[in-house]
């Protein structure tokens, strides 16, 4: 753990060092953004997670919001956890049939994001979509301000609020513990298609 703390640490001080409290604030979203977006299982665990992303450079919306609320802790900023309920179907994923068909069969699942405290109110951040996505149809949030709310990845329908990651935990286990034999199949399969089919459009367009 004290190897991964210091890989945190020094990611930290990389991303922040000499920045306006402006600056260093957009610089760890743009960073945490620009990984590549990959479901994996293994990234879940919230203390966990956020290394193995940092070491495999690949990582989905919940160890990249996780390692976002950690890293603007220690900028001084208050982040609140924000658990949006949706369809993959609703998704930019959809351009794509085959998965649009495995779409079809899922059940409700459970995005993550982020709600910062700049300045006198909470702002929404989401940064789930790396930047190649958007030559893919997904809505990258390129060029945050620092200021403003970002778009959100997904077409919620229904936000829950969560002032720690235990309260989100808890939450999501309950949530996902309802799932079937058959919706833990089907949303396995697809998360490994999408990776799929990610990781071969990256090729073709020349960024793997």
């Amino acid at each position: 753990m004290k190897s991964v703390s210091n890989k945190i640490d020094n990611v930290f001080e990389k991303w922040t060092s000499g920045l306006s409290e402006e600056e260093k604030r957009i610089n760890v979203f743009n960073n945490i953004r620009s990984i590549p977006y990959c479901i994996v299982p293994g990234h879940f665990d919230p203390e966990k997670g956020p290394g193995l992303m940092l070491e495999e450079n690949r990582g989905f919306c919940t160890p990249k919001h996780y390692f976002l609320g950690d890293l603007y802790g220690k900028l001084g900023i208050r982040v609140r956890y924000h658990t949006y309920a949706f369809l993959w179907k609703d998704t930019a994923a959809s351009q794509n049939k085959e998965l649009e068909a495995l779409a079809e069969k899922l059940p409700i699942t459970y995005h993550l994001a982020c709600k910062a405290f700049i300045g006198t109110k909470w702002i929404l951040l989401d940064a789930t979509w790396d930047d190649e996505l958007s030559r893919l149809g997904f809505s990258v949030n390129f060029a945050w301000d620092g200021l403003s709310n970002t778009a959100l990845a997904v077409k919620p329908l229904e936000e829950f609020v969560h002032d720690t990651i235990s309260e989100r935990e808890k939450f999501f286990k309950e949530k996902t513990s309802a799932y079937t034999l058959s919706d833990k199949r089907n949303l396995t399969r697809f998360s490994s298609e999408l990776n799929k089919w990610l990781e071969n459009a990256r090729k073709k367009l020349g960024v793997l």
